[in-house]
């Protein structure tokens, strides 16, 4: 900086005194353009190959495995997406830095119905012409098409990984490794082929599994239909026999799925349960009706009878092997007992028809009933031609179920059997892909029994399903009740169903013999499928002939038949991803290492719906395949909601599209949105809140602007200050700095994020902005800028950047990279923020910080008293800004104490001119007007003020630090 004197000699036109002050200096651009930068910033990322960079940095540290459940490609991203990746980045990002070698191989979802759907409206009827191998490549296309957006999106958002060789559950490895782990549950004697009921999209034409199921509310028509008895009275006791003898007797069912009456072969009663037989009003011949004792009087009034008179009771085991005329077809029904039986609702006689429900199909097996299904694939009825002999078919014979509803109504009203009707509202299992309503249909499929028998790893006995329920309890669930939902859903469950009559997915690649339809078990042809599937794809399974694949002479084990088909359904959705542990973490070269560590970390991360879905599966692969969890932790993400807590939908209009943030206010704003919330709870997101985010994201990048422009000339080689010499608020300030570093290392650890974000929100806006940043602003501007009190400031300044930069890189990826640019240059620095790792708390305040501040809330509490002083001296107009103040504090004890040992220091943090403290036994915070002159530059008053050559009213310590800038006084004319 010139001399007064050597401006004067040249002509120039002398500085004025307000030009003497060292102002922040930072080329970090106060206004963000994150929508125009953070693409710059991806494109440095990409040119330095940040991932690979990470890769290498990781080397030998201990490891931390997220594995990545695969998002479905076919769309671009929404808002449950960017919560997803945004907290595995988090993770990944915290584990890196934290000192964890964490790789991220991302996955995608790319087989499946959804896309299967979309290729066949594409195609048309042209799809009937196509070769199989021809249509799996129009899905591979359409599924590749959303990979690839998902990618560029997910990226846009600052997602860290191995984007350029993502794991896809169509890739020729990935099908092979699941193929690979249908095998092992095959061989291992899990596997079963069989008739049951299963649910069933006759939209989508195919069976679904409990995890595709969800529940929406439908309108069923509610009927309560009779059945007349055509067994002995006899067997329902002496009392029942002398009571009803010459009466016509009925049981009544009631059901909201008139349609599976058609099917009706049982009527199920409980055995334990009290039944009465009631005749409906006093008349000799009225009709007598069997129903639960508890529910009696309610079927009467749904029914609309007389008032009931009961004449017999008995229990419900009576009624086993009862015979029962159907309603309109020409069969006998027959009373069987069953647990499952309820008096909560209904009449305590339920309907059965084995091929249309669970309970019913297994009651149909212990009496032997036939349980085939007489409703095709799309749902339409099929008469049973030998239990109907009218010569014109009943109307609903070759209608869809749901259609044949009103029909069949209409045909008991006729027949005399429908004794009431209404419509009734209630929750149904809806195809979670059309949200089309589903059925049970009982058919062959391909299963895995959960009550296989197996050997726990010390030898014992157990059962897969108890295995299973030992293994989850070896997991860290978060939230805990995680563990309570996922156990209980294996415990009740029942086999899991995983095959599907579609093409687009891995088939089931199993021969059956044409006359047994046993499969071909052979460990060495399935090694040698395997193969083939990594060499070709899943595709040789369509275009390779039988006889090329089995072994020459080969006959069925079971009948000795040497004719062979190849299976055509393909294995469930949750079953391809559910191998991903196998496909993937155990036999991908970056994860495999980390994996199969016996002192493993795994953490799965995904929404509350995959205790049902991805959890599951993959926990019932690979507890059969290798005995234990494929993870050793699991976190659970709640819903996405408007702010009226709405789900989110098309229909609502009420989504928010997380690319269109990015794009319009940066990729910055939906990341700060997904730590600003619990995860573990439903969260709230509209445009409003990403605004608030983009408020709040603009305070803290105002902070950091201004600690990069007051470290401006400050080389920490050079001008760092020893700790021993640092001034008191100075430390006060690292031990605050230590103490929140502290627990953001342990919110990190426990992914508590929005913990993580408030700290940070109120430490930057509070701690710094409001407090520290502003009362450091008379030593920042006036002082030299070698002095030791000025560089006590920067060496704090810097340390807090450092702290808070390391800190908020996994959420702040982009702001937190640019920062790292403009901090000051140190040896070694690594080329981004995100190679380095998390400071360590010693580093930035060497001792317990707890004493320090202990003693520094003494004095804060002194400045908050002060500070309610001075607003009432404001509001007085005693004084007006706080320099034209001094402050008198009166206290005793341990207060006077700490105040009076802070004394020089108090001035300020309290931004006044004068602090005195006075021992007195009456506390007191007096506001007086400062006294002596007010310093022209540094607008404290002062006992002295004089000129400073050409300047007037300028402070000693002003004068002094003048000199030591180097700036000599000088006579003339002020500019």
């Amino acid at each position: 900086m010139p001399e007064v004197s050597e401006l004067r000699a040249t002509g120039a036109k002398a500085m004025e005194l307000k030009e003497t002050l060292t102002l922040p200096k930072t080329e970090f651009a106060m206004k963000a353009n994150l929508p125009q930068n953070e693409p710059l910033r991806l494109a440095k990322w990409a040119e330095l190959d940040i991932y690979g960079k990470l890769r290498e940095a990781g080397a030998g540290r201990p490891s931390y495995l997220l594995h990545d459940g695969p998002p479905y490609a076919n769309g671009p991203l929404h808002l449950g997406h960017a919560l997803n990746k945004g907290l595995k980045d988090f993770v990944v990002k915290s584990k890196t830095m934290a000192g964890f070698d964490s790789p991220y191989v991302p996955g995608f979802d790319c087989h499946g119905l959804p896309i299967e759907i979309k290729v066949d409206e594409q195609l048309g009827r042209k799809k009937l012409e196509m070769p199989a191998p021809a249509v799996l490549e129009a899905c591979r296309a359409y599924a590749q098409k959303y990979v690839d957006l998902q990618t560029a999106q997910f990226e846009r958002l600052g997602v860290f990984g191995r984007w350029r060789d993502p794991y896809k559950t169509m890739s020729r490895d990935y099908e092979a490794r699941t193929l690979e782990t249908f095998y092992g549950f095959l061989e291992k004697g899990f596997v079963y082929r069989g008739l049951k009921p299963v649910y069933w999209c006759i939209h989508d034409r195919t069976a679904l599994a409990d995890a595709e199921i969800e529940y929406e509310q439908h309108t069923s028509p509610s009927v309560y239909v009779r059945y007349r008895l055509t067994s002995s009275v006899d067997g329902l006791g002496e009392e029942a026999a002398t009571a009803l003898a010459g009466r016509e007797v009925y049981t009544i069912i009631w059901t909201t799925t008139p349609w599976t009456l058609p099917a009706s072969l049982a009527v199920a009663f409980h055995p334990n349960f009290d039944y009465v037989a009631f005749a409906a009003g006093e008349e000799p011949d009225a009709p007598v009706y069997i129903v639960a004792s508890a529910l009696a009087a309610q079927v009467a009034t749904a029914c609309k009878l007389a008032e009931p008179v009961v004449l017999a009771r008995f229990p419900g085991d009576r009624l086993d092997r009862a015979t029962f005329q159907h309603p309109f077809l020409d069969r006998s029904v027959l009373g069987v007992n069953a647990d499952y039986v309820t008096a909560d609702q209904g009449t305590g006689a339920v309907h059965t028809a084995p091929a249309h429900g669970a309970d019913d199909f297994y009651t149909g097996v212990r009496y032997g009933l036939d349980p085939t299904c007489r409703v095709d694939n799309v749902g339409i009825i099929q008469l049973d031609t030998s239990v109907w002999h009218e010569s014109e078919p009943p109307a609903f014979d070759g209608k869809k179920v749901f259609a044949a509803n009103p029909l069949i109504v209409q045909l008991l009203r006729d027949r005399g059997a429908l004794l009431g009707y209404q419509e009734f509202e209630h929750s149904y299992p809806h195809c979670w892909r059309c949200h089309k309503p589903v059925i049970f249909r009982a058919t062959e499929q391909w299963f895995i029994g959960l009550d296989t028998p197996v050997l726990r790893a010390d030898g014992s006995d157990t059962t897969f399903r108890q295995l299973t329920i030992e293994q989850i309890a070896t997991v860290k669930w978060d939230p805990g009740w995680g563990q309570e939902r996922i156990t209980n859903m294996i415990a009740t469950r029942p086999d899991w169903c995983i095959s599907r009559q579609r093409i687009w997915g891995v088939p089931i690649a199993v021969f059956l013999c044409t006359a047994c339809h046993s499969p071909v078990e052979d460990a060495a042809l399935n090694a040698k499928i395997v193969k083939l599937f990594e060499d070709e794809g899943a595709e040789a399974w369509h275009m390779t002939a039988v006889e090329s694949l089995l072994p020459s002479g080969i006959t069925c084990a079971k009948c000795g038949a040497g004719e062979f088909r190849k299976e055509t359904d393909i294995l469930d959705v949750w079953f391809d991803s559910g191998s991903s542990w196998h496909a993937v973490a155990e036999t991908d070269r970056e994860l495999k290492g980390a994996y199969n560590r016996p002192d493993r970390t795994v953490l799965y991360l995904e929404g509350g719906d995959q205790h049902r879905g991805w959890f599951h599966s993959s926990l019932l692969a690979s507890v059969a395949l290798r005995g234990r969890a494929p993870y050793t932790n699991v976190a659970t993400a709640g819903w996405t909601l408007d702010e009226l807590g709405r789900a989110m939908s098309k229909s609502l209009g009420n989504g928010v599209d997380p690319v269109k943030v990015a794009n319009e206010m940066g990729g910055e704003i939906v990341r700060l949105w997904v730590a600003s919330i619990d995860f573990r709870e439903d969260m709230a997101a509209s445009e409003n809140l990403m605004k608030r985010c983009a408020e709040i994201y603009r305070k803290l990048r105002n902070t950091f602007r201004f600690l990069l422009g007051n470290l401006d000339g400050f080389v920490p080689a050079e001008h760092e200050v020893a700790f021993a010499d640092l001034e008191p608020l100075d430390r006060c300030m690292l031990a605050k700095t230590r103490s929140l570093t502290e627990q953001i290392l342990d919110w990190y650890e426990r992914f508590e994020f929005h913990r993580i974000y408030h700290a940070v929100n109120e430490f930057a806006i509070a701690d710094l902005s409001a407090f520290y940043l502003d009362v450091l602003k008379d030593r920042m501007y006036t002082f030299a800028p070698s002095s030791k009190a000025r560089r006590s400031a920067q060496t704090v300044l810097w340390k807090i950047a450092e702290a808070l930069v390391r800190l908020l890189a996994p959420i702040l990826s982009f702001t937190a990279d640019e920062v790292w640019e403009y901090l000051p240059v140190v040896e070694g620095r690594e080329a981004s923020v995100h190679l380095a790792l998390f400071p360590k708390p010693e580093e930035i305040y060497r001792e317990d910080p707890a004493p320090l501040l202990a003693e520094w809330k003494q004095i804060f509490g002194g400045r908050d008293a002060a500070m309610l002083v001075l607003e009432e001296a404001r509001k007085e107009k005693r004084i007006g800004k706080g320099l034209e103040a001094e402050i008198e504090i009166r206290t005793t004890g341990l207060s006077y104490e700490v105040l009076h040992r802070h004394a020089a220091g108090l001035k300020e943090i309290l931004n006044v001119s004068k602090v005195t403290v006075v021992e007195d036994l009456t506390t007191k915070v007096l506001a007086l007007p400062a006294s002596g002159s007010k310093c022209a530059r540094c607008w404290n008053f002062m006992p002295v003020v004089a000129p400073y050559g050409i300047w007037n009213d300028v402070c000693t310590r002003c004068s002094e630090a003048l000199q030591a800038m180097g700036i000599q006084p000088s006579t003339g004319e002020a500019a």
